[in-house]
């Protein structure tokens, strides 16, 4: 080796320097890299358009966040615990990503699972596709309700009322009041009927939203239809309520549409890839039960019925009772076929109906008598029997009395749409008005121990339990303290409504312990027309109960009133506002 080819110490220095930093110099990424056949030119030097930078900067767009950390023989493979897909921090390939609205309700968002090679990003510039708000191509429609307290007297509003609150100029009983709602509810009707005006809104954090509504009555408010609970009214908006049966969401103002559009096969991949719902309310999972009050088929309303046709009574609230899923009758009346024909002005406290009546029942589309009433005896354990026979017959289910106390006693579940509906009930009353005993039929009497535990039990396997009384009668619109008790009793085992059959006039509601109360219905097929002071025993409820997806939702309060001695209808809005004041009023809330 000749002198001219030694390496000096200088250039030994420069070169163990070189080789230092190389690897740091190409981790960096922001020169080109030469491949081995650039380098391997005639020159055997690197070509010029190679240049080494080896200190400039790196920019927050050019760091790469590896998704895999390794640290000594073990990989630890970072990842989140939430479903829901999160924009990358890597420049996203347009064509290979989704824009995500972030007013999203997160019924939708958290089911919406991205396959590999699809990211989400920010700016909907930058997508292929995007989920929001919009009618083009929906594909999912999400329900709103339109709320306030339980005591409100209002009913339904127009859309356009709606729309002019939403603008800050809301008419009507609402005037002044601004809408109630949480921020991710704000978010969604802001893109779908623009900014509100500032006066119309009051943004509340979820949670809070039902008490801050009852406090500050009269109010109102929009909320997700899954978020309904017991102290809430439903309004409905021009007749339509998503808690009824036949609600139509194609004609209802607070069916919000969601629409993918885009590139149709990243779309196509993220649904094959998601799990999204049509929509936040399913009717295949709602259950509507109505509940009602006396019914007692004799005296005058018998007599009314061979005269008008037996089922004259039905002719103007048939239909609704027929609109339920579960329709629930307090037949106090044993049937039998020596009962003889109906004295409009008997005397006597001893009550029979004749066979033929049953054709009432039917029409009203009975599926469940409660038998916890006074009168089921009156005619003997062979009428009681035989009334039993008859429900059979037509399979209909019965509690709160039966061939004998063990049969009594039984809750019956009705099962539907998935929701498991206990029904129990039992005579407040007891001696000579409940007859079952270990080897006689009659209606059950009351006993609250054993009570209580059965209620806790339907409740801990999953039944929403609605438990009746045949308490004692109170001709009043307030409940008395010995209802209070034992109506709370129930409450507080667990029952999710509490409903009194013996009243023959309307009385007072409560929520206690998530649990809806209603001291007393008022007859809904008797003879007492015109018969109390002010005729407070004209006027009747049918409460119509909704269950969803194994939950209470609540109620809708349908009032009635009699036009004679058999046929209740419909009240008017004027009449039905002056009852709902004195039954609100009688509850404490005004």
């Amino acid at each position: 080796m000749n002198r001219s080819s030694r390496i000096r110490p200088e250039q030994f220095i420069f070169i163990l320097i070189m080789v230092t930093l190389l690897p740091l110099l190409i981790s960096c990424g922001n020169f080109p890299v030469a491949s081995p056949g650039e380098m391997n030119n005639e020159s055997g030097s690197a070509p010029s358009t190679t240049t080494l930078t080896p200190f400039q900067p790196v920019t927050d767009t050019q760091t790469v966040i590896p998704s895999t950390v390794e640290t000594g023989l073990q990989t630890m493979t970072s990842h989140t615990e939430t479903p829901t897909p999160e924009p990358s921090p890597l420049p996203a390939d347009p064509s290979q990503s989704v824009w995500l609205a972030p007013y999203l309700p997160p019924g939708i968002k958290e089911q919406i699972s991205l396959p590999g090679g699809i990211n989400i990003v920010n700016d909907p510039s930058n997508a292929a596709a995007h989920l929001s708000v919009g009618d083009e191509a929906t594909l999912t429609t999400w329900l709103y309700a339109l709320v306030a307290p339980y005591p409100t007297i209002t009913d339904q509003v127009l859309k356009r009322d709606l729309l002019q609150s939403w603008q800050g100029n809301p008419p009507g009983p609402f005037s002044g009041q601004p809408l109630f709602l949480d921020q991710h509810t704000l978010d969604v009707l802001s893109a779908w009927w623009g900014e509100p005006a500032p006066s119309a809104v009051q943004v509340i954090p979820t949670r809070e939203l039902l008490e801050k509504a009852w406090d500050q009555r009269p109010s109102w408010g929009i909320i997700p239809f899954e978020t309904l609970e017991p102290g809430w009214k439903v309004l409905a908006v021009e007749n339509q309520s998503p808690l009824r049966r036949n609600f139509d969401p194609g004609d209802y103002a607070l069916s919000i549409p969601f629409s993918f559009l885009g590139d149709s096969e990243i779309i196509e991949q993220v649904l094959l890839n998601s799990n999204l719902p049509a929509s936040n309310r399913d009717p295949d999972l709602l259950t509507t039960v109505a509940v009602t009050g006396v019914t007692a088929l004799v005296r005058a309303t018998a007599f009314t019925m061979h005269r008008n046709g037996i089922t004259y009574p039905a002719q103007d609230i048939g239909e609704i009772l027929r609109s339920a899923d579960i329709t629930h009758i307090s037949n106090e009346i044993p049937f039998t076929v020596d009962c003889p024909f109906p004295n409009p002005v008997q005397e006597s406290l001893r009550f029979c109906s004749r066979p033929e009546y049953i054709e009432l029942l039917e029409e009203v589309g009975t599926d469940i008598v409660e038998l916890t009433g006074d009168h089921f005896g009156d005619w003997g354990p062979g009428a009681m029997r035989y009334t039993l026979e008859m429900y059979e017959d037509r399979d209909w289910d019965y509690y709160g009395g039966g061939y004998d106390r063990k049969d009594a006693r039984k809750a019956r579940v009705i099962e539907h749409n998935g929701n498991h509906i206990a029904f129990i009930g039992c005579n407040g009353k007891g001696g000579g008005y409940a007859t079952a005993s270990d080897n006689q039929p009659g209606a059950v009497a009351c006993d609250f121990n054993w009570l209580k535990e059965e209620i806790s039990r339907l409740t801990s396997e999953g039944n929403q339990v609605i438990a009746t009384f045949q308490h004692f009668e109170y001709y009043t619109y307030f409940p008395q303290p010995d209802q209070q008790r034992d109506f709370r009793a129930l409450a507080e085992a667990g029952a999710a409504v509490v409903s009194g059959s013996q009243a023959h006039q309307p009385q007072g509601l409560e929520f206690h312990k998530n649990a809806f109360i209603h001291y007393g219905l008022g007859n809904l097929f008797f003879d007492q027309y015109h018969f109390c002071t002010d005729y407070a025993c004209d006027d009747g409820f049918i409460d119509m109960h909704f269950f969803y997806d194994g939950e209470y939702l609540g109620n809708e309060l349908l009032t009635i009133v009699f036009e004679d001695y058999a046929r209740p209808r419909l009240m008017t809005p004027e009449e039905r506002g002056i009852l709902l004041n004195k039954v609100f009023s009688a509850s404490g809330w005004q």
